[in-house]
């Protein structure tokens, strides 16, 4: 299975995160003044159903989806969805850049055979060239991305058990990094040159992705997230994981938990962007970071965008995808203000629709 992983220049399509406590799903147009959201919606996820990422019961994740289908446009039935990058191989290869699409597809087969650890039938494959090579233009960079059939096929079938057709399964990591097409205008100083930073504080998994002039350059994912801080506030104050969650978004916690249990996490998360960030600039190239997004439920916690400015140097805003936006109808604008961060993924997905990517 090598064509049709990754697909590109699709009909309009509902880009749909599959989280592992919500599923979120969003529904772009594009008129002559930019984008319109036209749908947006989000459900919780059974307990169990998503485990870091991946989908662990298809019945359940499908059924959550089916009752989002419900609040989009009936007439639109592709769907767009992504695996975790913790399951996803991706890899830089040089190719004669004289080949052509086929025949790079015969030679990308060989290539992979001696590149991934598993059989070829069991891995879906796709590849898209990015450009010449610097060092010998007769050569082409060629992104090779590989995934498990089984990763990619769960989530065709949830999407399916959702009255969906899934026209794309993308990269997690990749759609995230789509969305600062969307916020381009919010970010200080932004230019072609510019390296921004998003990162998705997701429950049990941060994603980020580092993006230069409109392509993602570098992705990583590390096994931390708002969980911490919710078994956190279960810890210190006896309180169940719902509750907990509630606490963390309304603010409607005891004074002393700043120093208790904010203070701590907040710790842990400098260090994991500041780890990352040095990381890629060690293995990239780039010497800074110019802008940091954050994206995800966690992004609304008190304080940490000043805080994250101040601790990294880095100007950093909250995601926001809709800003500038035309909304239809029957969007209210204060649906969408207090989530925005949470669709940055489903936004990216979204945006297949209308961009040429690599992956």
């Amino acid at each position: 299975m090598l064509k049709g992983f990754l697909e590109q220049q699709t009909p309009p399509m509902v880009g749909i995160d599959i989280g592992s406590n919500s599923i979120k799903a969003v529904l772009l147009s594009k008129t002559t003044d930019g984008f319109r959201l036209d749908g947006v919606a989000q459900m919780p996820v059974p307990k169990g159903a998503v485990v870091d990422h991946e989908i662990q019961d298809i019945e359940a994740v499908g059924g959550v989806i089916k009752t989002l289908r419900k609040r989009f446009d009936r007439k639109v039935r592709l769907a767009a969805a992504a695996v975790s990058g913790s399951s996803v191989m991706t890899k830089v290869i040089f190719m004669d850049a004289a080949l052509s699409d086929n025949e790079m597809e015969e030679q990308i087969r060989i290539e992979a055979d001696n590149l991934i650890p598993y059989a070829l039938d069991e891995v879906s494959l796709d590849f898209e060239t990015i450009g010449p090579n610097r060092a010998d233009p007769t050569k082409a960079d060629v992104l090779l991305t590989a995934s498990r059939t089984e990763n990619v096929e769960a989530r065709v079938s949830a999407l399916e058990e959702g009255n969906f057709s899934a026209k794309v399964i993308d990269v997690e990591a990749y759609a995230l990094g789509r969305s600062v097409e969307l916020m381009v205008g919010q970010l200080e100083g932004y230019s072609e040159k510019s390296v921004t930073a998003v990162v998705d504080i997701g429950s049990n998994m941060t994603t980020f992705s580092f993006v230069v002039d409109g392509q993602v350059v570098y992705t990583r994912e590390q096994a931390f997230g708002g969980e911490q801080f919710t078994q956190s506030l279960m810890s210190y104050y006896g309180m169940e994981h719902a509750e907990a969650e509630t606490a963390k978004l309304t603010g409607e916690l005891p004074r002393n938990y700043t120093f208790e249990v904010l203070a701590p996490f907040q710790t842990s998360l400098i260090q994991q962007l500041r780890r990352t960030i040095q990381i890629f600039s060690t293995s990239s190239g780039y010497d800074k970071v110019d802008n940091l997004v954050l994206a995800g439920g966690t992004a609304q916690l008190e304080g940490i965008v000043q805080l994250l400015s101040d601790e990294l140097g880095v100007e950093t805003i909250v995601a926001n995808p809709f800003s500038g936006m035309t909304l239809a109808e029957e969007i209210a604008p204060e649906a969408i203000t207090t989530d925005a961060a949470k669709y940055a993924v489903a936004c990216g997905l979204a945006l297949r629709s209308f961009s040429q990517w690599h992956i």
